[in-house]
């Protein structure tokens, strides 16, 4: 499986997200970074970063997917000291943010089992913090002030909100279709809540998120953040 071409102007990323099965259900492994960096400073999010030239396979340049593979390997182990198979990755989504973002990365997620033997090691320069957190309770925490988290973490997590354990998650996400967030900002409705769309969301075109028709939306209230899909 290829990955289509992105945005032209979009950096190719990929980031991973780890489960591991907790004395309490499905946990996931999150990285606080840096407060400083320029992107997602202070935000939680899972390993990764961009592609690097050398994740690209001399053989395959213009295989964009394994490239984020080889990348995502790469920065598990560079910000969270953790050895991975990229052949036990589950292909998720692919994000790219919308045209007036500062930065704009084209980054593949995939899902993996953590191994059974691991210990994260974090660098203390990019990455600040870590933990082992079931997605409900990082949403929880995220409405309460007490983390930062970037549309794509949020409606990644919410999506894994509904599994108990590996193996199950693992199994439905292998199955479904892979899925592909271009980001748009939705016109501000009359409350002034902002709103981040999707295909088929009616608002995908128009920017305007009154308009009667399908929804596919995150809703950025100051009181709760909230996610809306029609189908």
């Amino acid at each position: 499986m290829n990955a289509p071409t992105g945005p032209d102007d979009a950096v190719p990323a990929a980031t991973v997200i780890l489960l591991r099965d907790g004395a309490t259900g499905l946990e996931v492994l999150m990285l606080r970074r840096n407060s400083a960096l320029a992107f997602a400073g202070g935000a939680w999010v899972f390993p990764g970063g961009r592609v690097d030239p050398e994740d690209v396979d001399p053989d395959a340049p213009h295989d964009q997917l394994a490239a984020a593979r080889n990348a995502a390997v790469r920065e598990a182990a560079e910000e969270a000291a953790i050895d991975l198979d990229a052949d036990g990755f589950v292909v998720l989504s692919r994000w790219c943010p919308p045209p007036e973002a500062p930065k704009r990365f084209d980054t593949w997620f995939f899902v993996a089992a953590a191994p059974a033997s691991h210990e994260v090691t974090i660098d203390g320069g990019e990455i600040h913090d870590h933990a082992w957190i079931r997605p409900a309770d990082a949403l929880v925490r995220r409405d309460a002030g007490e983390i930062e988290l970037i549309p794509p973490t949020w409606v990644t997590l919410h999506r894994l909100a509904g599994f108990t354990d590996v193996d199950a998650a693992l199994a439905d996400l292998a199955a479904a279709p892979v899925e592909e967030f271009v980001t748009r900002v939705g016109r501000k409705g009359d409350d002034g809540i902002r709103m981040i769309v999707w295909e088929p969301d009616v608002a995908y075109g128009s920017g305007d998120v009154d308009a009667p028709g399908p929804r596919h939306r995150l809703i950025m209230d100051a009181a709760g953040w909230a996610y809306e899909r029609s189908s």
